[in-house]
């Protein structure tokens, strides 16, 4: 473990805790005990009991990517081959929630969180589209409204991947995974409209696997991004504290646990673990 984060993280050393996978993301911890995730080139969706066995609780996920909880505990879903945003509703029957923006088709959803106010943001990139298919002008961060309207808030990100807020939900941080390789942080208003934008930490490492993917925060505000070598720790003000170093490389992390002080991530072929010493934000949704 890199000797800069000490104090930060426990483990000596990452605990794998599955792997045959094909390529992992959208971590997600429920307090009944378990983590779900997904397998994007196998189109499932995983539950994990920490100890046992990976279980398939959903097939044909349309490449479902990143997931969060909306303020009523429902599992929201980012799907790239659907081009969507979904919500897995309580009797187990899917609802679409957007896929369109202005009367187009959106790209492809990536990563989405919700705020406590029931806000949704999701990313929208689009880089990786044969061109007959894109239909937006722009690879966006949208906004869902409590009211349900949504609209685009950030339009000017070439590859808008993953997103987390502080933990008084004043700043929200959006990576961009090319081609410069950055988090961006933005002051996010009570109207969901944001502002100053500035770079707040660049990722960009020469001969390293890995990109400015998925993200969370902790409740003292360090930023922990998976990226070229491993998971980036940040400080609140953006200066690099270390990087966790796995097998593989990470797409995503996410914290959870009884207390909130494991921090799970979903890396190529396997699912890793580590234990921190301080808490990561809940999900004002969690159930």
């Amino acid at each position: 473990m890199d000797e800069r984060l000490a104090g930060i993280i426990e483990s000596a050393e990452p605990e794998q805790l599955a792997s045959g996978f094909e390529f992992t993301e959208g971590p997600l911890w429920y307090s009944a005990g378990y983590w779900k995730f997904v397998d994007i080139r196998t189109n499932r969706i995983y539950k994990l009991v920490p100890g046992g066995q990976p279980e398939v609780v959903r097939e044909d996920s349309n490449q479902a990517n990143g997931l969060t909880f909306d303020l009523q505990g429902r599992l929201l879903m980012c799907e790239m081959e659907s081009r969507q945003l979904n919500r897995w509703e309580d009797d187990g029957s899917f609802t679409t929630m957007f896929d369109r923006w202005d009367g187009k088709r959106l790209n492809r959803p990536n990563d989405v969180i919700c705020a406590s106010d029931g806000s949704i943001y999701f990313t929208d990139p689009g880089p990786r589209m044969e061109p007959p298919e894109k239909e937006q002008s722009i690879n966006g961060v949208y906004r869902i409204a409590p009211d349900g309207t949504m609209s685009p808030i950030i339009t000017d990100f070439e590859f808008p991947n993953g997103l987390a807020l502080s933990p008084d939900e004043r700043t929200l941080y959006v990576a961009n995974s090319r081609p410069d390789m950055v988090i961006k942080a933005y002051d996010l208003r009570p109207t969901g409209a944001v502002d100053n934008g500035r770079v707040f930490a660049n990722l960009a490492l020469e001969g390293q696997e890995g990109v400015p993917d998925g993200m969370k925060v902790d409740v003292e505000g360090r930023v922990y991004s998976t990226g070229p070598g491993g998971c980036w720790v940040f400080s609140p003000t953006g200066e690099h504290l270390g990087t966790i170093v796995l097998p593989e490389i990470p797409a995503n992390c996410a914290f959870g646990g009884p207390d909130y002080k494991t921090l799970f991530f979903t890396a190529r072929t396997g699912v890793y673990s580590v234990r921190t010493t301080t808490a990561g934000v809940k999900p004002p949704g969690a159930v």
